[in-house]
C-alpha cells in the first residue's frame, strides 16, 4: 500500500521545492521565498543577477509582497495570478526590477487580463490534498486530508514553532536521535500538522477534517454503514483530492464538496445508494436527481442489496432514514456527527 501511495503521489501531486527558482514551479518558489524572508529577512541569493536595485531595495519588495500575500484571499495559485499579484504590488517600482523578479521565478511578463481566481459562489477556499490514507476515512461522509505546506495558501500560515520543530526533527533524525525526533513530531501533530513520507521525501503538511456537504451516510454501527465507508474508501484511497470549502461546522470540520479524478464524490455516493440527500436544505439538482425514482432509491440505499440479508420493508427503510435525519437536525444524543446544513431546532 505504501509503495502504491508513493507512485500515485509522484504522478499526481508531488510538491515542488524552492531554492534555485529557475525551472521550477514559480508560484511555490515565490511563496517559499516569502516564508523564508519572514524568518530570516534575507532575499534569495540569485535574485541580484536578474534585477538592478540593491539588496536593501529587494528586501523592501519582499516585505511588501509578504504583507500583500497575507492579505490575499485566496493567495495566487497559478503563474498568471502570481504575475498579476507581483505587478500590482510593485507597480511603483522600476519596470526593469519587476520584470527581473518575474523572470527569476519564471512567471509571465504580461499576464492575461482574465488571470483571476474563479471559484463557485459561496466557496471560501480550495484545498489540493496529498494522497488520502485509508485510515483517514472513518465513515461514509467524513474524511481527514493533508495539504502540503509548500502550497501557496499554506506556506505563509505555518506557525513558526511548527516550522522550527520540523527543522529540529530533521536534524534529530539525521543524528539518529529518534526519541527526540518522535517527541518533536508529537508537538507538530498536536499543532494540527504532520510530517508525511511520500516518494522517500518528508513533507510537512497541515491537517483538515472534511464533512461532505449536502449528504448524510449511515454511522458505521448502523445498517449499511460499513458499506458506505467501504465505498468511500474505494473512491478516495491513495488519491489527491480537490476540496471546495463552504463553511465550518460546530465540530471544527470544513464542510465542502469533494472532487476526485473529475468525479463529484457526493453524487457518486448518492447514486450508489449509500448516502441520503438533505433535500430540504440543499437544492442542487445533481444531488437530487438520483433520488427521483422511489424504486431506484430503495435499490440504491440497499433495501434489495446483500446476499442472504433480510429484505427491508419500505416503511422500515423510510422510518430509519427519517430517524437519521431527525437526530442530525435536533442534535439528539443518538448521533454525535455534525450536520453541515440543518440548524439545531
Amino acid at each position: 500500500m505504501g509503495n502504491a501511495l508513493r507512485l500515485l503521489y509522484s504522478h499526481c501531486c508531488k510538491p515542488t521545492t524552492a531554492g534555485d527558482s529557475q525551472g521550477k514551479d514559480g508560484v511555490s518558489a515565490l511563496s517559499h521565498d516569502l516564508f523564508q524572508f519572514d524568518i530570516t529577512s534575507r532575499v534569495p541569493e540569485g535574485l541580484s543577477y536578474h534585477v538592478v536595485s540593491s539588496k536593501k531595495a529587494q528586501a523592501n519588495w519582499y516585505r511588501k509582497l509578504l504583507d500583500a500575500w497575507r492579505e490575499a484571499k485566496p493567495p495566487p495559485k497559478t503563474p498568471e495570478e502570481a504575475s498579476s499579484f507581483v505587478i500590482q504590488t510593485l507597480k511603483r517600482h522600476q519596470k526593469a526590477d519587476v520584470e527581473g523578479l518575474l523572470a527569476y521565478y519564471g512567471l509571465p511578463q504580461q499576464p492575461s487580463a482574465s488571470a483571476t481566481t474563479s471559484l463557485p459562489q459561496g466557496v471560501k477556499f480550495e484545498l489540493q490534498t496529498l494522497p488520502v490514507d485509508t485510515k483517514a476515512i472513518p465513515d461514509g461522509d467524513t474524511i481527514t486530508v493533508y495539504v502540503s505546506t509548500t502550497d501557496p495558501r499554506e506556506s505563509l500560515n505555518v506557525p513558526r514553532d511548527v516550522q522550527l520543530a520540523a527543522d529540529q526533527r530533521s536534524r534529530a533524525r539525521a543524528a539518529k536521535n529518534y526519541t527526540k525526533a518522535d517527541e518533536l513530531h508529537k508537538k507538530i501533530i498536536d499543532s494540527g500538522y504532520r510530517v508525511l513520507n511520500l516518494q522517500n521525501q518528508e513533507i510537512l503538511a497541515r491537517k483538515y477534517r472534511i464533512r461532505l456537504r449536502g449528504i448524510d451516510a449511515p454511522e458505521s454501527s448502523m445498517p449499511y454503514g460499513k458499506e458506505a465507508k467501504e465505498e468511500l474508501v474505494k473512491l478516495l484511497q491513495g488519491k489527491c483530492l480537490r476540496v471546495l470549502v463552504y463553511d465550518e461546522d460546530r465540530y471544527g470540520r470544513c464542510v465542502g464538496d469533494i472532487y476526485c479524478n473529475g468525479k463529484f464524490v457526493q453524487e457518486v455516493m448518492l447514486k450508489k445508494g449509500l448516502a441520503w440527500h438533505y433535500s430540504a436544505y440543499d437544492q442542487r439538482v445533481e444531488l437530487a436527481t438520483p433520488l427521483k425514482d422511489s424504486k431506484r432509491v430503495l435499490a440504491h440505499i440497499g433495501a434489495y442489496r446483500g446476499r442472504g440479508k433480510k429484505r427491508l420493508e419500505r416503511k422500515e427503510l423510510v422510518y430509519g432514514l427519517h430517524q437519521i435525519l431527525r437526530s442530525h437536525g435536533n442534535g439528539g444524543k443518538t448521533n454525535d456527527k455534525a450536520d453541515d446544513t440543518v440548524p439545531p431546532s
